[in-house]
This record gives structure tokens, sequence and C-alpha cells, in this order.
């Protein structure tokens, strides 16, 4: 277990440490045994003060940052709840995309279709996405974009239920793409590439990055 955390491990010092989370693992335990496993449950196996943070999707992959200590817990907490960090995504998403933009359309939890997530103008709580194409692909035939997404809110779901408002929702989307464009690829193709935020004991503005898969 203690290679999961040699593999992973991005960066460690005595208040927090740096994870790439693989796609496929939830962030934090689920409701039951069968959902128990998730990156959290394994980082404390092999080191008991690990804290949560912050969450990515379980098909999500990328960085995730956790603290160390109560202190360390609290500091960056609140840098993510008041926007102080700066987040950066790829996605490979269906359709030519051209230029960039801001989607800016709340995003609200639909308890009829659990556990899918809607775009409602009509909700209170804004949600803001920033996107800017990188490249145009090709797969099986099926043209894609690469995109760089900059979330400044951080709804559930966000990023996933934007793209799909945009008429270009993320290759390999289970919950929000149809089935052929689920199938281009064995994975949702959405990646937390890059993480900015101000040390919790030094102030010192820490940047880390971590190589998309795809």
């Amino acid at each position: 277990m203690s290679n999961f955390l040699t593999d992973h491990l991005i960066h460690r010092d005595e208040d927090f440490m740096v994870v790439h989370k693989p796609a496929g693992i939830l962030s934090v335990p689920g409701k039951g045994d069968a959902l128990f496993d998730s990156l959290l449950t394994r980082l404390v196996e092999i080191e008991p003060k690990t804290l949560l943070i912050h969450r990515l999707d379980r098909d999500t992959s990328g960085i995730l940052v956790f603290a160390l200590n109560k202190a360390a817990q609290s500091a960056i907490s609140k840098q993510f709840q008041s926007r102080q960090t700066d987040k950066t995504y790829q996605a490979l998403v269906v359709g030519e995309l051209h230029g960039k933009g801001q989607i800016n359309v709340p995003v609200v939890y639909d308890p009829a279709r659990p556990p899918l997530h809607i775009a409602d103008p009509d909700f209170k709580k804004p949600a803001l996405t920033d996107w800017e194409v990188m490249e145009h692909l090709e797969i099986d035939g099926v043209a894609v974009t690469r995109v760089k997404l900059k979330p400044i809110t951080g709804r559930s779901h966000q990023l996933r239920v934007h793209m799909q408002y945009l008429g270009h929702p993320i290759v390999g989307d289970t919950l929000y793409a149809e089935l052929a464009h689920q199938q281009l690829m064995p994975r949702l193709c959405l990646h937390a590439e890059q993480l900015s935020f101000y040390h919790p004991k030094t102030d010192e503005l820490m940047s880390f990055h971590c190589p998309v898969p795809f």
C-alpha cells in the first residue's frame, strides 16, 4: 500500500501533501462497504494524519491536496472557499469548439436522476467556468477538441455539466455524453492539471502540475 503513495505523490512537507488521483477511484468513501475504498482511505492507512481539503469526481484524475494538521487544513480550505486558489483542468470534448469564452449558468443537483446535475439558470448560486481551445483532434473519425478549463466556482459536476450545456460534452463521460461518445475513450477525459495556493505557514505561492494522461 505504501507504494501507492510513492507512485502518486507530487509534493509533501510537514503541513500538506499533493497527490495525483487516478481516474476511477473515489476521493472519499461513499456509503456502504462497496464504496469504502477511496484515495482518502488509502492515504490514511499510510499516513494517519491525512485530512481532507477538497475532492475530485471519481472519474476525474489529477491533483488533490490533503492537509497533515488541522491548522493547514483550515488555512488551505479557506483559500478554496474564498476562490484564492488557481485551478486548471484539461478535457477532450466532443465536436469542434473554437476560441475561448466563459460559461455563466448555475449547476444544481437533480434529485429525480441521482447523481446527475443540471444547468438551471434560475438557481441562485452562480457557477462560472472559463474555457479555451488548445487543439483539434480526431478519435475513431470523430472530431474532438482539447480544451483548457478554469472553474471560477467549484460546484459538483460543474465542468461536466457546463461542457454539456455548451453542446460539447466531455469524451468518455458516462453521465453527460451520448453512448457513442462515452465509448470513444475508456475513461472520462477530464484531468486536474494545475493547482496553485498559498502555503499555510509561509504564505509563499505554491504551484503544482500533474501531466495530462490523455
